[in-house]
């Protein structure tokens, strides 16, 4: 129901907004998640194997595995038959002698309400650990895209430092040119090779960064392709706060970890209540005695005797109960809060990625016009040098501000579970 809920939330705010994104979403919510491709996001054929190869998954797998052990011993009986074998000689006191033995089988009933709060709790323990191998999967996946996008910045980050040596290099070869001619000081000369030594060392400094993104992201996702450095670009969201609030949180497998911990203390709160009535021991038995002479065959029944101490694990269940109420209360606040920064973030960052690419190709323009200018002599070597450095400053601010942007609107993307197969049906 949740699932048609969101795909019809999804379908309107679509044909309200009328973007290239709205219909992606409506793709997102209508087909299987494999069906879907972002424009320039990493394929979930790539994606999924990378994560499911990483220590923490496979950990989270073998977690899930034990887990179902747990549930499986929780659903079990957990009282076995015992069998009771006894032998002994009778001495009477006219010196006769007789041997005699007593044997039996018994075993504790585990009454109906205890066998359901364990079923409940071996259900509760299974969702446990699914949520626990959903969220580590949603951890690497959020590792992943960080990681994949601190190198594609680094990668775009070089290209950018390409393009500002060719201008320096063009600089100089301005400049160069007017000092052969007589129309510059050599000064001018000196001060432009400055400015390209200044680039070149830039540009070390970026490949080294490009180098120790790559480092990092092949140490963590080993088998990632140099291939895949296309930069994804973000999209302005579709419908409001309250539609990526309810998905979010329909899909937080954080917030299931604390459901299933809120359904384990109701059913040990369950199995307490139940505790209050001991379970009987029943079994049957055959005896011997005087040498075969006397044959016993009878049925036994035990029942403890309740005390004090099982009223207070009750009332101990009470207030853990309770206590994980207030927990999953408390979760659900944490998480309102961080998707309510999340869904402002990814909004601004969009809006400052689009005014800092207007900007940078203003200032690309009047680079590129006063360049002109110096070299047809009608303007001097600080303001083509300063033009310069403010389009250098401004196109690497765009590119710090799509980076932004992208990971904030690929981060929600991730959270709401509508890539790379991640969705819980």
């Amino acid at each position: 129901m949740k699932q048609i809920r969101w795909k019809a939330l999804v379908a309107g705010a679509a044909l309200s907004a009328g973007s290239v994104l709205a219909a992606e979403l409506i793709g997102v919510a209508a087909l299987p998640q494999s069906a879907v491709n972002y424009p320039l996001l990493l394929p979930t054929a790539v994606v999924r194997p990378l994560i499911d190869q990483t220590p923490g998954v496979a950990a989270a797998r073998a977690g899930l595995e034990a887990a179902r052990q747990d549930a499986g011993l929780l659903t079990d009986s957990p009282y076995e038959w015992t069998a009771r074998v006894t032998t002994q000689r009778r001495t009477v006191d006219t010196g006769e002698r007789y041997g005699e033995w007593n044997a039996g089988i018994e075993r504790t009933l585990r009454l109906p309400d205890k066998a359901r709060a364990d079923g409940s709790l071996a259900q509760a323990t299974l969702d446990e650990a699914e949520a626990r191998h959903g969220e580590v999967l949603h951890e690497m996946t959020r590792d992943l895209l960080g990681l994949w996008l601190d190198w594609a910045h680094a990668e775009q980050g070089q290209a950018l430092s390409l393009m500002h040596l060719q201008a320096a290099q063009e600089n100089v070869r301005i400049v160069e040119k007017r000092v052969k001619a007589g129309d510059a000081a050599r000064l001018d000369a000196s001060v432009a090779r400055a400015e390209l030594a200044e680039q070149q060392r830039a540009g070390i400094e970026i490949k080294t960064a490009a180098a120790v993104a790559w480092a990092r992201l092949q140490a963590r996702f080993p088998g990632f392709g140099r291939d895949l450095s296309a930069f994804p670009a973000a999209h302005p969201l579709v419908g409001d706060g309250s539609l990526w609030r309810a998905r979010i949180l329909d899909q937080s497998d954080e917030l299931k970890i604390a459901e299933a911990q809120l359904q384990k203390m109701q059913a040990r709160g369950a199995r307490a209540q139940a505790e209050k009535m001991p379970d009987p021991t029943v079994g049957l038995f055959t005896a011997s005695e005087v040498g075969g002479r006397e044959r016993l065959t009878g049925v036994m029944l035990s029942i403890p005797i309740p005390g004090s101490q099982r009223n207070r694990h009750a009332q101990r269940a009470v207030h853990a109960d309770e206590m994980s109420r207030q927990e999953v209360a408390s979760k659900k606040r944490q998480l309102d809060a961080v998707i309510g920064a999340a869904f402002a973030a990814t909004q601004g960052t969009f809006e400052g990625w689009q005014i800092a690419e207007a900007g940078a190709a203003e200032m690309q323009d009047n680079a590129r016009l006063m360049a002109r200018a110096y070299a047809l002599g009608e303007a001097d070597l600080q303001a083509l040098l300063s033009a310069r450095r403010q389009a250098t400053t401004a196109a690497q601010n765009a590119l710090g501000a799509k980076v932004a942007a992208s990971r904030s609107y690929y981060g929600l993307l991730v959270d709401a579970h509508l890539v790379w197969d991640m969705a819980h049906e």
